[in-house]
């Protein structure tokens, strides 16, 4: 008696909503696992299962970062440890070794963003930093700008895998309000990553080796440390909550429900053109790539600033010391840019503008002070890094912006291919004719990030208009009695939030300020 009644109420509520039967492949991975009779989490069960996915997954992603991180600035750290000399190159070329990188990251972005959605994100990410270590480690055979050049463009597409999967990531094991924090946690690990790479050079300074140079030693020992992170990656780094293989089932239903609360899903294997020609022509899109760029510039110091100190008049031992104080100016202001965009009375506009100020005033006055005042010159270098801190902010709010796996793979793509271009064109300031005071640099980064913090405030002012806007909507029932049909052949109901809708086009969904 039951079960018809319940089965009636079932067919009369099908019948009296405007419903609609869709395929599995249109919706997100997660209505294979969720059932809208599941009941909620408790607060305790959500903290036990987040203290679980944070144990298993950001010890992984913030080694690999720093990891990443440490790889792309052997360049820089190569400057003191004889690869200039070595390999015969010029200013100019120099300079093009820290472009090529990004160029071919531009080139390579969206195919990677392509394959990120098509193939499991951790095998992936795995295979990309495998031939990352391959490359790296080939660095140390090289004696000629053109085949540093040629694996420098090798590293760019490689490395192209490495952020977005890291943020697509985020995005499926955690809320939106968690996910700021844990995009800095893994970001900050780049100072780790300065600090490390300073010891190490400095005590390769102390080689003495006619056949093996220190700069090759370099590449070998960091070529190898990510050859054998990429096999433990393959392994034990998960490829989404469903399928991770530290979450019981019941658990990887629960990692699900607990994310349902994003209006965002976990991912849907599925490219869709819809969602494509959407983002190319929403707004939000263009502003966010013009950030990425511009916020980026100041990054041009990760290959620049052991020449830079130098010629603040430290040797090279003394220049190779100071670095590892980048590393820790580095954690310090990515910690708190993160802390204080996690205040809702802050909110990650915010607390990315008020990161500039210090910025752009240390820029200005390494531009300024007299050239005879090394430690003001040095102090106010490290100030400028606070213009880090606002695009890690911006990487862990993107994802929680935009909806839609297609949509955010593509915002994702073109984010990332402004940061590309920002950096590749950056490379260029620094000719030799501006040494060594470097004023059009210094400008052109105290500029850009003054651009970078209005843009900024631009976005949070698009976005809360919107919330407002949706606020005021009546309830849009639309997508409130969307079905599939499972294995057996029985009609399921799915919610909203599993539904692969955008932004747009889920009206319940709200911005994070």
């Amino acid at each position: 008696m039951d079960s018809t009644s319940n089965s009636s109420e079932k067919r009369e509520d099908h019948n009296t909503h405007a419903s609609s039967t869709v395929h599995s492949y249109d919706v997100d991975v997660g209505t294979q696992l969720i059932d809208e009779t599941d009941s909620p989490l408790t607060p305790q069960e959500a903290s036990r299962l987040r203290a679980k996915i944070d144990w298993h997954i950001m010890p992984f992603m913030c080694i690999m970062y720093l990891i990443t991180f440490m790889d792309k600035t052997t360049l820089g750290e190569a400057a003191v440890l004889g690869i200039i000399d070595d390999a015969h190159l010029t200013t100019n070329q120099f300079d093009w070794l820290g472009t090529i990188f990004y160029l071919s990251y531009l080139v390579f972005q969206y195919p990677q963003n392509l394959a990120l959605q098509r193939y499991p994100v951790g095998k992936w990410m795995s295979i990309n930093i495998f031939l990352w270590a391959v490359v790296l480690l080939c660095h140390a055979a090289c004696k000629s700008f053109g085949a540093l050049f040629a694996l420098r463009f090798l590293l760019g597409m490689c490395e192209g895998a490495i952020t977005p999967g890291f943020m697509i990531v985020t995005s499926m094991f955690f809320t939106h309000a968690e996910q700021t924090r844990r995009v800095g946690y893994w970001f900050l690990m780049n100072g780790f990553a300065v600090i490390i790479l300073g010891f190490v050079s400095y005590g390769l300074l102390h080689t003495h080796m006619t056949t093996f140079m220190p700069w090759q030693w370099l590449m070998i020992i960091t070529g190898i440390i990510t050859l054998i992170t990429s096999v433990l990656f393959w392994f034990f780094f998960p490829d989404s909550p469903a399928t991770a293989w530290f979450l019981t089932p019941e658990e990887r239903v629960a990692a699900i429900r607990r994310i349902q609360v994003n209006q965002s899903g976990v991912e849907n294997k599925h490219f869709k053109t819809e969602q494509f020609l959407e983002t190319i022509k929403d707004p939000k899109t263009w502003l966010m790539a013009f950030f990425a760029g511009s916020a980026n510039i100041v990054n041009s110091l990760t290959n620049q600033r052991q020449l830079i100190v130098a010629q603040f008049g430290f040797n090279d031992i003394q220049t190779t010391l100071l670095g590892c104080v980048d590393g820790v100016v580095e954690i310090l202001t990515i910690w708190l840019g993160v802390v204080l965009a996690s205040q809702p009375s802050i909110g990650r506009s915010y607390a990315g503008v008020l990161m500039y100020i210090p910025a752009i005033l240390g820029a200005i006055l390494v531009s300024t002070l007299p050239f005879s005042n090394k430690i003001g010159l040095l102090f106010s270098y490290w100030i400028s890094i606070f213009a880090i801190a606002p695009f890690t902010i911006f990487l862990g709010w993107v994802g929680s912006i935009t909806s839609g796996h297609t949509k955010r793979i593509t915002t994702n793509a073109i984010v990332l291919c402004s940061y590309a271009i920002g950096n590749a064109v950056s490379q260029f300031m620094w000719k030799a004719q501006y040494q060594p005071r470097n004023h059009v640099p210094w400008a052109v980064i105290a500029s850009c990030n003054f651009a970078a913090g209005i843009a900024l405030v631009v976005l949070r002012f698009m976005l809360a208009s919107d919330n407002t806007k949706r606020d005021r909507e009546t309830p849009d029932d639309k997508h409130g009695a969307v079905y599939i049909l499972d294995e057996s052949g029985t009609e399921r109901r799915v919610d909203k939030a599993f539904l692969d809708l955008t932004d747009k086009q889920n009206r319940d969904f709200r911005y994070v300020l």
